[in-house]
């Protein structure tokens, strides 16, 4: 048992890695749009939580964006108009972390249930997991800026950081794959 425990974190640090290079290949992909590109919020004050908030408009009872997950959310926007990454669709998880994040980095969000947080369990995202695996035309991606659980709970470990995008190809209602993800300090990388 102790054995197998080793091997899936072996296999979850070396995974990580591998979708942490900053491939020119999928650059270019995205460039050519067809995406879905799941972004969790950016740097959050881990010290506070969402027990108290009264409405999803209630930030100050919400665990907030701090400082510097606001200045990566405005840098993960600047390296998306530098590389000429084209985005459509911005959805965002209504807690004002994943709005923040979204508008922030991209100028919009429309705020979805759909794509709302909660407990890892994948039955209650089938919304979400439309959304993954519904194709996305061409010259655009489609940007889902929400929380971790619900990634996790339908694509498996390893987990999202806070401002990592994971770079789905939809594959038709309800298939998808994970083609990449990307690290706030893998940006600087690609040329």
């Amino acid at each position: 048992m102790r054995a197998a425990v080793c091997l899936a974190l072996l296999l979850s640090v070396v995974s990580s890695l591998a979708f942490a290079q900053a491939d020119p290949a999928l650059l270019g992909r995205l460039r050519e749009g067809g995406y879905v590109l799941y972004l969790r919020h950016a740097s959050t004050d881990m010290s506070r939580n969402d027990a108290g908030m009264k409405s999803y408009e209630d930030c100050a009872s919400q665990r907030d964006l701090t400082d510097r997950g606001r200045d990566e959310a405005r840098a993960i926007g600047a390296h998306f108009r530098r590389l000429r990454i084209p985005v459509g669709q911005v959805l965002a998880s209504p807690f004002c972390r994943t709005m923040d994040t979204a508008r922030l980095a991209f100028g919009r969000a429309q705020a979805t249930g759909e794509v709302r947080g909660g407990p890892v369990q994948a039955s209650r995202y089938e919304a979400l997991k439309t959304l993954l695996s519904t194709p996305v035309p061409t010259g655009e991606n489609r940007v889902i800026s929400s929380h971790g659980n619900p990634f996790y709970a339908l694509a498996g470990a390893p987990y999202l950081a806070e401002g990592e995008i994971a770079v789905v190809r939809p594959a038709g209602i309800p298939n998808f794959t994970v083609v990449g993800r990307i690290r706030i300090e893998d940006w600087s990388r690609f040329p």
